[in-house]
């Protein structure tokens, strides 16, 4: 006797050609998620899964900020699906990348925001990172310059300027991350990024901004009045 077919063969073709049909816009969350899985599980029903994992990191943002460790913890997520997930965070990041490497005139624009909460906004660890720029203002790179607690001014500012003279910038865009969340500057932010900019200012790069990032918002010291000029 012929076995018929698992019931969610016919589902994911569905979703598929409603994807194809409509677009993004029209499917919910966990059904994005469900089809993004069904590629990494091939013989599985992934709905309860994706709902799985909506619940317990609370969003899609939420789950792509999640490390591979605690990805795999999810029953049901294997290796595959888990590389999968990070695979699509970090494409993402590099996609808002190139977007703000094509802008002219970077300062706090909506583009450098959303690129940085990317790459930083979900991570667990603190991160202190560059943002370099020719003399068009273009983006020519970002570099992670310290992991941990940014405390240290003393430490960054010959790191910074070093880099800096190596790729020919012009100015720099300081940023870095606050876990917690919580996204005000600490007196230690304040003084670094005075520090830096006294020392940049001797080799005629600009400190344009310093931004302070957390999962849903940021902080930046030129549009709160902190950097002039």
């Amino acid at each position: 006797m012929k076995t018929a077919p698992p019931h969610y063969h016919g589902h994911r073709q569905r979703l598929k050609e409603k994807y194809t049909a409509t677009g993004p816009g029209t499917l919910y969350d966990y059904e994005m998620l469900e089809l993004l899985l069904s590629y990494a599980i091939p013989r599985k029903d992934v709905k309860p899964l994706a709902k799985a994992l909506l619940y317990r990191f609370s969003s899609l943002k939420g789950i792509f900020d999640t490390p591979e460790g605690e990805l795999v913890e999810v029953p049901g997520i294997g290796p595959h699906a888990a590389t999968l997930i990070r695979l699509v965070r970090e494409l993402g990041t590099r996609y808002l990348k190139e977007e703000v490497r094509g802008k002219i005139q970077i300062s706090c624009t909506t583009e450098l925001v959303h690129f940085c909460q990317s790459a930083l906004g979900g991570l667990k660890d603190e991160r202190f990172c560059v943002i370099y720029l020719n003399a068009q203002n273009r983006m020519i790179d970002m570099e992670i310059i310290e992991e941990g607690i940014v405390n240290q001014a003393v430490v960054y500012p010959r790191k910074v300027l070093e880099n800096s003279l190596k790729r020919k910038a012009s100015a720099i865009i300081l940023v870095h991350n606050h876990p917690s969340g919580q996204v005000k500057p600490s007196d230690a932010d304040i003084r670094l990024t005075q520090t830096i900019r006294d020392a940049a200012r001797t080799l005629d790069i600009l400190v344009h901004d310093h931004l302070i990032v957390g999962e849903n918002r940021f902080f930046s010291f030129r549009e709160e009045g902190m950097i002039t000029g």
